[in-house]
C-alpha cells in the first residue's frame, strides 16, 4: 500500500489509481477529519471509501468523522482481523459501484451513439424536405412511424394522436397554421425512443429504478434529435418531444414544470398520448373500456393535466370517440404497409418483437 506523511501528500496520492483509504486522524498541518471532507468535495476522488483511524474514541469524535465523510471508524490500536473484515466490507461494496458506474457509462456511450446515427439520418432528409411541403410532411410521417414501429405500436396509433391532438387545438382555438403544425408534429413525441436500449425499451417486466431513469430520457433524446431544424414542424416536433410526459402539478418530466410554464403544445398531447395509451390493446394487457379511461382523465384534472386541456376533450368527447373508431387497431395499416417497410429496410429499428414496454412509458 502507498502511505502518505502529511495531510497534503494524502490529498495527492488520493488522485492515483486507490481503492480505499486508512486516514489517521493526527497529521501534521492537516488533520484527517480535513482530509476526509476535502476528497469527498473532489469529484475525482468523492466515492473513495474512507476509514478514519484514530485514538481518540469518544462519541463526539465519531461524529465528527462521520460528518467529514468517513465510512467507517477504527479506534487505535488497531486490530489486524478487525482491519481487514472492514476493509474487505467497503471494497466490496465499492467494486458493486465500480460495475453500476461502467454499466451506466457503457448505456450512455449506447444511447449517444444511436442518437448521433439518428441526427446524421435526419440531416440527410432535410434535403430531401425542402423539395416540396408534402415531401417534408411525408419524411416526418416516416419518423414517426420508425418510433412507433420500434415500440410495436402501430400507424393507427400515430393517425388516433394526430387527430387528438388536432381536436384540443382547433377546439382550443389556436390559431389554423398552429392547428396543422400540431396535427402533423405530434406524432413525433416518442421519436427518442428510438435511443433508448432494447434491453430497456422492449422489457416486459417492471423497470428498477436505474433503468426507470434512462427510459425517462426518451423526452431529451427526442429534443436533441430534432434540435437544430429550421422546420417549424421539427422545432414543434421537439417541444411535444420533451414536455408531453410533464404535468400540470409540476411533478412530471425530465423538467418538473409547472400549470403553463408547460408549452400549450405538450399539454394537449399530454392529455392524447395518455387517452389512447389507455384505451389501445397490447399482448400485456387488454384495452381499457372508455369509461375507466375517462375515470383516470378526470382524476388527473388539475394534476395531471390541463383542466382546459381535459374539459375540452370532454366537451368534444363525441368527435374523439368517432376518431378513435375510425382508425382502430388494424383498420389503417395498409396505406402504410409501404412506408412501414422502409423503415424496416433503413435499420433504424429492428424486426417486430413479442415483448414490449409497461404501461405508461
Amino acid at each position: 500500500p502507498e502511505v502518505a506523511q502529511d495531510g497534503v501528500g494524502a490529498l495527492a496520492m488520493a488522485k492515483l489509481d486507490i481503492d480505499l483509504v486508512l486516514l489517521d486522524v493526527n497529521m501534521p498541518g492537516m488533520d484527517g477529519f480535513e482530509v476526509a471532507r476535502r476528497l469527498r468535495e473532489d469529484p475525482q476522488t468523492a466515492d473513495l471509501p474512507i476509514i478514519q483511524i484514530t485514538a481518540l474514541a469518544g462519541r463526539e469524535d465519531r461524529l465528527r468523522a462521520v460528518e467529514a465523510g468517513a465510512n467507517d471508524f477504527i479506534a487505535k490500536p488497531v486490530e489486524m482481523t478487525e482491519l481487514r473484515v472492514r476493509t474487505a466490507s467497503l471494497l466490496r461494496i465499492k467494486e458493486q459501484q465500480d460495475a453500476i458506474r461502467r454499466h451506466k457509462a457503457e448505456l450512455e456511450a449506447t444511447v449517444e451513439k444511436r442518437t448521433t446515427a439518428l441526427r446524421n439520418a435526419l440531416d440527410a432528409m432535410a434535403e430531401a424536405q425542402r423539395r416540396t411541403h408534402q415531401a417534408h410532411l411525408d419524411t416526418i410521417q416516416k419518423l414517426a412511424l420508425a418510433a412507433e414501429y420500434k415500440d410495436e405500436d402501430t400507424a393507427a396509433h400515430i393517425h388516433r394522436m394526430s387527430r387528438y391532438s388536432e381536436l384540443l387545438a382547433r377546439t382550443a382555438k389556436l390559431p389554423p397554421g398552429e392547428v396543422e403544425t400540431i396535427l402533423y408534429a405530434s406524432p413525433m413525441h416518442d421519436v427518442g425512443k428510438m435511443g433508448i436500449p432494447d434491453g430497456i425499451l422492449l422489457k416486459p417486466g417492471k423497470l428498477d429504478p436505474e433503468e426507470w431513469q434512462l427510459m425517462q430520457q426518451h423526452t431529451t433524446i427526442g429534443a436533441r434529435i430534432l434540435h437544430g431544424s429550421a422546420s417549424e414542424l421539427l422545432q414543434l416536433g421537439e417541444v411535444i418531444a420533451v414536455t408531453h410526459h410533464e404535468k400540470w402539478n409540476g411533478s412530471g418530466y425530465p423538467e418538473g414544470l409547472v400549470g403553463e410554464d408547460i408549452p400549450i403544445a405538450g399539454r394537449i398531447c399530454a392529455v392524447a398520448d395518455v387517452f389512447d395509451a389507455l384505451t389501445t390493446k397490447r399482448p400485456y394487457k387488454l384495452a381499457m373500456p372508455n369509461e375507466k379511461a375517462y375515470e383516470i382523465l378526470h382524476e388527473g384534472r388539475g394534476t395531471h393535466f390541463d383542466p382546459r386541456m381535459h374539459d375540452l376533450f370532454f366537451e368534444n368527447l363525441d368527435e374523439a370517440v368517432a376518431i378513435q373508431q375510425q382508425f382502430q387497431e388494424g383498420a389503417s395499416e395498409e396505406p402504410y404497409a409501404e412506408e412501414l417497410r422502409c423503415v424496416r429496410q433503413t435499420g433504424w429499428v429492428a424486426q417486430p418483437r413479442t415483448a414490449l414496454p409497461l404501461p405508461g412509458h
